[in-house]
């Protein structure tokens, strides 16, 4: 049990949570940050970052993100490891407990805990993240200037990262679990007409970088996927230098179900208080970034989701003393 009360403890160490951090500290709000099971978020496992204003030449996300949490040491702001099982409320304090048992009262919680792409669960998979196996089409897209990349899912986001790929590739295969798209249909007119475009239907993915011989060791890129029709259970071998899985993302709310509203997929509902926009349903408690949008998927939304988390919660907090 830790007997300090913290002005705000953040969950979550991505840009979203680590820009709060940054603004409660210099609000000299006493602050810690609750770093999570991938420290730094989902801009950790993106091959470079080139749309993040301030770096002319780029910057790799590892890079970007140890010089968010070295700004926010510098500032003297405390990052600890670990992950938290439960939130709840005891009269005017949060308690915040950790899976090692300690136990964090606050006086607000910022919740920036992110969201992870939904991954197909193959062998392989987790090991080519970042080399050729990406979850989100923006960050990486250009990456694979006149390469051939396949699109894994048939939603708007699908749909959307589809399109956008093909200002970069040369061709784009969509592979799709059905005869049919599911996205909306102004997603959809986005890729049915495209040239580069070409559908796999009714099939989905079941083996990647298969042996190309029994000798075959297998390489440390990708450089195909095998897929199955559903229909005909007919296999083939696309080659191809890029997979982007876009078959959903999922929010890391658990922790917080039952306490505030949640979405029906998992994300935190906020903006209902009209004066701190980045409130959830319970008064204290706020959240940023990919937690609360399902939409952009973007490292500088979610850091202006996190000054706006921290400036609520801030004001919030000198409101009530």
């Amino acid at each position: 049990m830790n007997n300090e009360i913290y002005d705000t403890v953040i969950i979550g160490s991505g840009p979203a949570g680590l820009t709060a951090a940054i603004y409660n500290i210099r609000s000299a709000l006493k602050t810690i940050v609750i770093a999570g099971n991938q420290p730094g978020g989902q801009l950790t496992i993106t091959t470079g970052v080139d749309n993040f204003p301030g770096f002319p030449n780029g910057i790799g996300g590892v890079k970007l993100m140890m010089d968010m949490q070295s700004q926010v040491k510098n500032l003297g702001g405390e990052i600890r490891q670990g992950l938290v099982s439960k939130v709840h409320k005891v009269d005017k304090v949060f308690k915040v407990e950790l899976n090692d048992g300690n136990i964090l009262e606050t006086k607000a919680v910022i919740v920036a805990t992110g969201a992870g792409a939904r991954w197909l669960g193959l062998p392989k998979e987790k090991e080519l993240i970042g080399h050729g196996i990406s979850g989100c089409a923006t960050c990486d897209g250009m990456f694979f200037k006149d390469k051939i990349v396949a699109v894994i899912g048939g939603g708007d986001v699908a749909c959307e990262d589809a399109d956008f790929l093909t200002k970069f590739a040369t061709k784009v295969y969509m592979v799709v679990r059905r005869d049919v798209l599911r996205a909306q249909v102004p997603q959809q007119k986005l890729v049915v007409d495209n040239p580069k475009i070409e559908f796999v239907w009714n099939s989905e993915v079941i083996g990647i970088n298969p042996p190309r011989s029994p000798f075959d060791k297998g390489e440390d890129k990708l450089f195909a996927i095998k897929v199955k029709n559903n229909i005909t259970q007919e296999e083939k071998t696309l080659e191809l230098d890029g997979m982007f899985v876009a078959i959903g993302r999922i929010p890391a709310t658990d922790f917080v179900k039952g306490l505030v509203e949640l979405k029906e997929a998992g994300q935190i509902i906020v903006g209902k208080n009209p004066e701190y926009l980045s409130m959830a349903s319970v008064p204290g408690i706020f959240a940023a970034g990919d937690c609360v949008d399902d939409v952009y998927r973007q490292g500088i939304i979610a850091a202006g989701d996190g000054a706006k988390a921290g400036l609520d919660a801030e004001r919030w907090i000198r409101e009530q003393e």
